[in-house]
C-alpha cells in the first residue's frame, strides 16, 4: 500500500510539472533566454512540489499503458502551452501599442533587440514592454499567474478531453482583445499626430520654402515624447488591469 502510495505521489508530480514547467517556459517574465535555465528550472520545480497536493484529488490515476502516459502528458503539456500563450499575448498588448507610438513619433525604424519578445522591436515598444514585466512583477501580478496556472485543473481536469474548440476561440478573442487595447492605448498619440500633420500641412501651403523634413521631424518626436511621459503612468495601470483580467477569469474571482 505505501509503494502504490509512494509511487502515485511521484507520477502526479510529474503529471503536475508537465503542466507547470511548460507553462514557464513561455509565459513573460520567466521565458526569456536571459533568465538563467536551471533559476527557471529551479521555479517551475518548486511551484509544482508545493502544489502538488492542492491538485492531488484531482489527478487521474497512473495509466497502465506507456502510450497513455504519453498521452496524458502531452495534453498537460498543450495546456501548460496555452496558459504561457496567453500571458504572451497580454503582454503583447505593450508591443501593439508601442509599434503604434513609434510609428506616430516617426521612430519606426529605430530598431534594437527586445529582450523581452527576444526579437527586432522599435524603442519605444521596447521600453513599453520592459516598463510593463517590470510593472507585472513590482505590484505581484505574478501571483495572479501562479493562482490562475494552479486553478486551471478544476476547467481542464487531467485526463479529461481537451476543449481544443474552446481554447482556440479564447486565444482567438485574446488576440483580438490585445490589439484592440494596444490601439486605443495609442490612441493620445495618434490624435496629436493627426492635429500636428493637419497644421504641417496647412503650414506647407502657407511656407513652400520652408524645410519641412528638418523643422518638423524633431518637434514631432520631441512633441510624441511629452505624450509618452504625460500618459505612461495611466497607460500602465490599463495594462496592468488587463493583465489581471487575462488570468483572473481562471480563479473565479
Amino acid at each position: 500500500m505505501l509503494s502504490e502510495f509512494l509511487t502515485f505521489n511521484i507520477f502526479g508530480f510529474f503529471l503536475v510539472f508537465a503542466r507547470v514547467g511548460t507553462a514557464f517556459m513561455i509565459m513573460p517574465g520567466f521565458s526569456t533566454v536571459y533568465v538563467n535555465t536551471r533559476v527557471r528550472l529551479g521555479i517551475a520545480l518548486s511551484v509544482s512540489f508545493a502544489s502538488t497536493h492542492l491538485v492531488l484529488p484531482l489527478l487521474p490515476p497512473q495509466p497502465e499503458g506507456a502510450a497513455d502516459v504519453v498521452i496524458l502528458i502531452a495534453s498537460e503539456a498543450y495546456i501548460g502551452v496555452f496558459f504561457g500563450i496567453l500571458g504572451r499575448i497580454a503582454l503583447g498588448t505593450l508591443q501593439i501599442m508601442g509599434t503604434y507610438v513609434a510609428m506616430f513619433a516617426s521612430l519606426a525604424n529605430a530598431m534594437i533587440q527586445d529582450p523581452i519578445v527576444e526579437s527586432q522591436s522599435s524603442v519605444v515598444a521596447s521600453l513599453l514592454t520592459t516598463i510593463g514585466l517590470l510593472m507585472i512583477f513590482v505590484t505581484d501580478m505574478h501571483h495572479v499567474m501562479f493562482e490562475a496556472l494552479i486553478e486551471t485543473y478544476a476547467l481542464f481536469k487531467p485526463g479529461a478531453a481537451l476543449m481544443v474548440g474552446d481554447i482556440a476561440m479564447m486565444m482567438a478573442r485574446d488576440v483580438a482583445d490585445s490589439v484592440a487595447l494596444g490601439l486605443q492605448l495609442a490612441s493620445p498619440f495618434l490624435v496629436v499626430a493627426l492635429a500636428y500633420y493637419a497644421g504641417l500641412g496647412i503650414l506647407g501651403r502657407l511656407m513652400p520654402a520652408l524645410p519641412l523634413f528638418f523643422f518638423a521631424m524633431p518637434i514631432q518626436i520631441s512633441l510624441q515624447i511629452l505624450v509618452l511621459i504625460s500618459t505612461l503612468s495611466g497607460l500602465m495601470i490599463l495594462f496592468l488591469q488587463h493583465f489581471q483580467d487575462t488570468f483572473i477569469r481562471f480563479t473565479g474571482s
